[in-house]
């Protein structure tokens, strides 16, 4: 208590010596004068009548939940009955506009309780307000982005770095505590706009030091090189060869698929044998890894299969006389199908192209089909630090133990989260499934984000929860300052 009252004290000595036409914003570090009628540096609160007002609302998500258990989209009655046996709709209560936990030893700005299936639950919401955070961002391409670890560029500032390849994807680390708070002012300022817009699911255009320039979308194909990518590789060439390799059989002797990472050859992969395809006689260039799988057969790039072929007959040795014979027919084809030719043997052995015969089309048609769709994916992940836990409950770490052993959920602006194995709540989540505008930020630089506990009330009690904060659902849901919407 005297801690408290330490604070207090504090508080009101600022306040004291503010300007008379304005009031002192707490709700960040930054504590802001913001005049009447005027907004703070985050946009997020203003001076309205000399009263601190969150300026954006506070968004509640109405769902029915559909029998067998988990949150649905709520249907609007309007729409034809599907069949499904639902209840009566049910609000939650999102962080979304609720508002922050700062200074740390406030309670949360919303701790509602309601009945869910004749259990009575609690909900505690917060903004988040997260130095450590950042995003992970999966590009589907095979395209060449740029090397691991190779620097991400915005406005000529770092912002982050490319890391692993995944399959079929390209993945980038963006954001963290030192893009944000430990270099420059300008690479924190253009770090937090850009993660912000990315959060929001805006276009943001990035470049890969020695590599690429990308226009990222959540949830929307990228842009690469001024290229839109229409889809993500059916497999590496291996997988190919195995998926397709009885659909090639009768129409062509040999194929090549090319692959950055595996190009598969159809006459020494096991599909091929186990089917009875002749040996072909065919030498690749590259590291051959088991049969018919090659390793390095170009360099990374934005041509055939992700590499930097132009001329996909450059990665050829010569055929073997022993094997090969004249009139030899091969495919070779990109793990997209983007990329592709028909080719036979002369009588010197040379590949001469030819156009595609009908039969490989179809089968260049069926790579391309099974392609998914290119997207990219921005994943928003943070930890909940000692403001957010302190906001819930006066004893922390029960928190975390609780959300550890599954008795609480979190949940973010209504969405699921995943939580990090090991200590404290770390958190990720996928920004298309928030509802528009989720996040925000303060000048610090921060993101601010919507993130919401979930539990029974006689667990929350267990926890040493905030009690006396708590507030009805009806309490929330009627206040007629708040903005309901449909999801």
């Amino acid at each position: 208590m005297a801690a408290l009252s330490t604070v207090i004290s504090h508080l009101r000595r600022i306040a004291m010596d503010a300007p008379t036409d304005k009031i002192r914003c707490d709700a960040c570090p930054v504590l802001c004068f913001i005049r009447e009628g005027m907004l703070g540096a985050c946009d997020r609160y203003a001076n309205k009548g000399g009263v601190l007002t969150r300026v954006d609302p506070h968004v509640l998500l109405e769902r029915t939940v559909a029998q067998g258990g988990g949150l649905v989209p709520f249907l609007p009655s309007s729409r034809d009955w599907d069949g499904s046996i639902v209840r009566e709709p049910q609000t939650f209560v999102t962080a979304i506009g609720a508002g922050t936990t700062y200074p740390d030893y406030k309670p949360a700005p919303f701790i509602v309780s309601s009945e869910v299936d004749g259990v009575d639950m609690v909900t505690v919401v917060t903004e988040g307000i997260f130095s450590y955070c950042g995003l992970k961002v999966k590009i589907d391409t095979d395209r060449h982005l740029g090397h691991e670890t190779a620097a991400v560029r915005v406005d000529g500032e770092q912002i982050g770095h490319v890391t692993t390849a995944e399959y079929g994807s390209q993945m980038l680390s963006l954001g963290g505590v030192r893009h944000l708070t430990g270099g420059s002012k300008k690479e924190g300022r253009v770090t937090c706009e850009a993660m912000l817009a990315l959060a929001n699911c805006k276009p943001v255009e990035v470049t890969v030091d020695g590599g690429a320039t990308v226009v990222i979308e959540a949830g929307k194909a990228p842009i690469i090189n001024g290229v839109k990518e229409e889809r993500m590789r059916v497999g590496c060439g291996s997988a190919t060869i195995g998926m397709f390799a009885k659909q090639w059989m009768g129409h062509v002797d040999e194929v090549v698929v090319v692959d950055d990472h595996i190009t598969g050859v159809l006459s020494e992969h096991q599909a091929g044998k186990f089917l009875g395809v002749p040996d072909t006689g065919i030498k690749m260039k590259g590291h051959r890894s088991t049969p018919g799988r090659y390793f390095k057969v170009a360099q990374p790039g934005t041509g055939w299969g992700g590499t930097d072929l132009t001329d996909p007959l450059s990665i050829l040795k010569p055929f073997d006389p022993k094997e090969a014979w004249p009139g030899l027919r091969m495919l070779m084809v990109s793990t997209t199908g983007e990329h592709h030719a028909y080719f036979e043997l002369d009588a010197a052995l040379a590949p001469v192209e030819k156009e595609l015969p009908p039969a490989l089309r179809l089968s260049v048609d069926r790579i391309q089909e099974n392609c998914e769709p290119a997207l990219s994916t921005v994943l928003f992940m943070a930890g909940a630090g000692g403001s957010l836990r302190a906001g819930v409950t006066e004893n922390p770490v029960r928190l975390t133990q609780s959300v550890k052993q599954a008795i609480t959920r979190v949940t973010a602006g209504g969405a699921p989260c995943y939580v990090w194995p090991g200590g404290g709540i770390t958190y990720m989540v996928d920004v298309t499934l928030l509802p528009e505008n989720a996040f925000g930020s303060v000048p610090t630089p921060a993101l601010v984000a919507p993130i919401e506990f979930t539990m029974s009330k006689a667990d929350y009690a267990a926890l040493g929860g905030h009690m006396d904060e708590l507030r009805t659902l009806a309490d929330i849901a009627g206040d007629g300052s708040k903005r309901r919407i449909a999801v």
